[in-house]
């Protein structure tokens, strides 16, 4: 319960299915209505802005191939976030487990350059799961050994992970043949994924990402260690009392999150990439906690949320060409949304009850 000025947020006793659904619908048009009047004063054509970023990612194959592109990291990233947020296991850190699964899985094309035969890109997948996985054990070490934040030290952990990678680009890493420019070999046919979409850049990382969203529904929604888990971080004294382990919730959160982050990262230089790159750490790690929370942290939703948060970024920078909007205006319509998400998914949650003068504090 809250109290705001002679009024409280009062609990539902059950909230409402079909308004949890509908608040998605309702943060979007709460975010395009404040970013209509935000283009306005900036003196843009709103509509013009939301015919790029909204309408021209989608009323075209090439397009919308390439938004598919982009909802695949983030949908492999939110799903396995998306099980540590229920039980209240805070990962920031998915881009350092990004970045890492990206580094695992370049190591087999860097040290062998003429690698081939068909389970090179297997290998790199895998490799860039153990990679993620692998830099998400030291927070789960400080949390459950000395009760330090993982919201803090997976955010650190991002950001030794981005100084690694420049230190690879630039130091044993550096392709001698690339001009100087901080970035791998480029990595051979074998070495790359599958397309699985003729005429387009869409790769078998689409379909993983499809099936690791199938496989986290079963355990979060239909498997008796998924509710374990959500129970170990939402009431840890219950869950003591009735067997089950707070640091078990812990581990398994953290892990599943960097498993997913580093299978992001694996497809991501295997896929579109090609090379290991500085910009490979473009940000997906991050984005994919809004794109958790837009889904309602549940694994269907997160489908939905990843692929709107996908024509975003391609919607953007068609704005960015076409309507002259800069970045920073792409980047608050993303955060407007998340904000609008958690104001409506507040009001299904709670209910405004006023106080009577005579009782406020």
């Amino acid at each position: 319960m809250m109290n705001l000025a002679g009024y409280r947020l009062a609990r539902r006793d059950k909230a409402s299915r079909k308004l949890a659904v509908v608040a998605p619908v309702v943060a979007l048009l709460l975010s395009i209505a404040l970013n209509f009047a935000l283009y306005m004063a900036m003196g843009k054509n709103p509509v013009a802005v939301f015919q790029a970023m909204l309408i021209e990612p989608v009323i075209s194959w090439p397009a919308f191939s390439e938004v598919l592109l982009k909802m695949t990291p983030l949908l492999l990233i939110a799903q396995g976030l998306a099980a540590g947020f229920r039980a209240k296991v805070i990962n920031i850190g998915a881009e350092g487990q990004f970045i890492l699964g990206a580094i695992f899985a370049s190591a087999v094309p860097v040290w062998f350059p003429q690698i081939s035969g068909l389970w090179v890109w297997p290998l790199m997948i895998v490799l860039g799961g153990i990679g993620g996985m692998l830099w998400a054990v030291v927070p789960a070490i400080w949390r459950v050994r000395l009760n330090a934040s993982e919201i803090l030290v997976t955010l650190m952990m991002s950001l030794i992970a981005a100084q690694l990678l420049n230190f690879l680009l630039v130091g044993p890493w550096k392709d001698p043949m690339g001009f100087n420019f901080p970035q791998s070999v480029i990595f051979p046919l074998d070495a790359t994924l599958p397309l699985i979409l003729p005429g387009t850049r869409v790769n078998v990382a689409l379909a993983i990402a499809l099936i690791w969203s199938v496989a986290c529904w079963v355990y979060l929604q239909r498997s008796f260690q998924g509710y374990q888990l959500m129970v170990g971080g939402l009431a840890p004294q219950a869950a003591g009392y009735a067997g089950y382990s707070q640091s078990r919730a812990v581990w398994m959160s953290l892990l599943i999150g960097g498993l997913a982050a580093g299978l992001a990262g694996a497809s991501e230089v295997a896929g579109p990439v090609g090379q290991l790159q500085r910009s490979i750490a473009s940000g997906y790690g991050y984005s994919a906690i809004i794109v958790a929370y837009l889904g309602g942290l549940h694994p269907v939703g997160i489908v939905f949320s990843s692929l709107l948060i996908a024509i975003l970024y391609i919607g953007g920078d068609n704005a960015m060409v076409s309507a002259g909007l800069p970045v920073a205006a792409v980047r608050v319509f993303q955060g407007s949304l998340l904000v609008c998400y958690l104001a409506a998914i507040t009001l299904v949650r709670y209910r405004v009850i006023r106080e009577p003068k005579g009782i406020r504090a």
